[in-house]
């Protein structure tokens, strides 16, 4: 982890002091610091939006770009797209320096321009983003939760993800198994993997909101030809385990339930 990245680090957390300005969510030598800035903008008609923009700077940082997500309840999924888009592409003129906090100035100037782009471009990215995720193929990604204490916002909160993200699949119960299987683009895959592991989704045994530190990846890999797509995402209880293994039979995955199904229950 480069001195650069926590001396800017430091800095931000000075600029943006304020509750929830600056929140980090993990520091390691071996794979970087991640961290969510919280910021207010004005948009089109002069309102302001809520940006929560979640940065993950690599060991190799600021010589690497970082991985940015952005989220915000005033803006579409495809507008916090277009914005994570145009600040990668700001990235790369600062490759080599510490630029966060230069990104964050460049959005709050910009964001009425991209917001504006992104209304008229719409059908047109809608086009390229098809275009892409079949060049790109279709990924899967199979989780395994080891409890959900606030079951019904968790449940929620991994729908509106899947939905957001475009994902499909299927949210799983079986006793105290709970097995999260998602299909598709693979940087919707990874965003969906950030959040799940970054934001303060289920609460501890006191009733306070806390992070998913219990999970477990299983599997990542690109569908195949034989297995099927999910079209929806859903979620199903299963009482038994032959219910559950002939979910995975449906859709050309059983290979994937014999090897990592059965150990979950020694």
């Amino acid at each position: 982890m480069s001195e650069l990245a926590l001396e800017e680090l430091s800095a931000l957390a000075a600029i943006y002091c304020e509750p929830d300005g600056c929140e980090v969510l993990a520091v390691s030598e071996t794979h970087g610091i991640t961290f969510r800035i919280q910021i207010r903008v004005k948009e089109l008609l002069d309102t302001d939006v809520l940006l929560k923009l979640l940065f993950h700077l690599p060991v190799n940082y600021p010589s690497t770009l970082p991985d940015i997500s952005v989220s915000s309840d005033q803006l579409t999924r495809a507008q916090c797209t277009d914005v994570k888009d145009k600040l990668l592409e700001q990235a790369k003129k600062h490759l080599s320096e510490p630029m966060v906090h230069d990104l964050i100035l460049w959005l709050q100037q910009h964001l009425k321009c991209v917001i504006k782009q992104s209304a008229t471009v719409c059908h047109e990215k809608t086009t390229l983003s098809k275009g892409k995720s079949t060049e790109d193929g279709i990924w899967m990604l199979l989780l395994h939760l080891d409890h959900m204490r606030a079951k019904a916002k968790y449940v929620k909160t991994v729908e509106k993800w899947a939905s957001d993200l475009r994902l499909t699949g299927r949210l799983m119960f079986m006793g105290k198994i709970i097995l999260i299987l998602l299909q598709g683009d693979r940087s919707n895959i990874k965003e969906y993997l950030i959040l799940q592991k970054t934001s303060k989704v289920d609460v501890d045994s006191s009733g306070k909101k806390c992070k998913e530190k219990m999970i477990s990846v299983l599997c990542e890999t690109k569908v195949q030809a034989q297995q099927k797509r999910f079209q929806t995402f859903e979620v199903k209880e299963y009482s038994r385990l032959d219910e559950l293994q002939k979910e995975f039979e449906a859709a050309g995955l059983i290979t994937l339930f014999s090897e990592f199904v059965p150990p979950l229950l020694k």
